[in-house]
């Protein structure tokens, strides 16, 4: 009878001339600990060169020469440049179209932020109200369209439906026994069908957000409070608006950049035989609009380099105001 001894060697240690590692353990790299560091950062910075190379192409590069630009009495087809100081600025504040072009921007800023917010959050409301699980899908796709067509297109075909003599606007306000509008051609109403439009094209993609951030509204709240005999508004305002808080402050920082920034719609309805771009009588004139027609109309391009900075001023300024009143209003879980 051959009894077996138990070995010796503790359970971890490898019989010798093996190569196998101790169970539970990784081979060490022979490089010193700066030379791994260093050699991980190589590697992020390898993998980040390509987007940090067209961010700097594109954009820094760009912004940077934009600041430049500035400071000088610049122009794309003149030769002389010259450095003229904060002169640029001084010209903008004596201007009158340029302070119009900013009074006209905060109208239509103030007006499309709170539009925006709330039919965005009432079609999400209804959306996930009504809509079943099969065809929301469909819904949602339904809503979203209009943000991916093409804004020049659908705003041309804006201009027909706002037309005073065969638009479908008219025809509409004419069935309801109302007075036809001139829409495009009137100083007063040019720019709210510039904002029908805008809210029309880009509403899907708040709604869409809404409905995201509705979904991350705990549904054992909403039974709980239905439960305990709360009516659908109480609910609203105590349990779903301040779980919502943080994607309406998201909304708002978009919905405020973009009107800042509103420009293509503008430009597609309000030209041609509407007295321009920005017409009539500078009624649709926006910040960014008069920006371009600055630079690539009357080639005043550090001009327009300093209204650019005015309005890179003005949006950052409006998002470190919101982000302040966020700190006290906006609830995250």
């Amino acid at each position: 009878m051959v009894i077996l001894e138990r070995s010796s060697r503790p359970p971890t240690e490898t019989a010798p001339g093996v190569g196998a590692l101790p169970f539970g353990e990784t081979k060490r790299s022979v490089l010193p600990s700066w030379l791994r560091h260093a050699k991980d950062r190589l590697a992020a910075y390898g993998l980040l060169f390509p987007a940090i190379s067209v961010f700097t192409v594109f954009f820094y590069i760009p912004a940077a020469y934009l600041i430049y630009i500035s400071f000088f009495h610049w122009g794309i087809l003149s030769s002389a440049t010259r450095f003229v100081g904060l002169a640029n600025f001084r010209t903008l504040f004596h201007q009158p179209l340029f302070l119009h072009s900013l009074v006209t921007t905060a109208y239509y800023t103030v007006v499309m932020i709170p539009a925006t917010v709330l039919l965005a959050m009432g079609i999400a409301l209804v959306l996930k109200e009504a809509v079943t699980a099969r065809r929301g899908g469909v819904w949602r796709a339904a809503v979203f369209l209009p943000h991916v067509t093409p804004v020049v297109a659908t705003s041309i075909i804006w201009v027909w439906i706002f037309n005073p003599q065969f638009g479908l606007a008219n025809t509409v306000l004419r069935f309801l026994h109302l007075p036809a509008l001139n829409w495009l051609e009137s100083v007063h109403w040019a720019l709210p069908a510039v904002m029908i439009d805008s809210l029309w094209h880009s509403l899907g993609l708040y709604v869409i957000i809404f409905l995201a951030g509705l979904s991350n509204v705990p549904r054992d709240l909403l039974e709980v409070a239905r439960l305990d005999g709360a009516k659908r508004h109480r609910i609203f305002h105590r349990i779903v608006w301040p779980l919502l808080s943080p994607t309406t402050f998201f909304v708002t920082i978009l919905a405020t950049v973009n009107s800042w920034q509103a420009f293509s719609q503008i430009y597609a309805m309000t030209g041609g035989p509407h007295g321009g771009a920005g017409g009539p009588a500078f009624a649709t004139t926006t910040d960014a609009l008069l920006v371009y027609q600055t630079a690539f109309i009357y080639d005043h391009f550090s001009l327009a380099a300093a209204m650019s900075l005015v309005l890179f001023g003005i949006i950052l300024l409006l998002t470190l105001v919101q982000k302040w009143i966020s700190n006290r209003m906006v609830f995250y879980r």
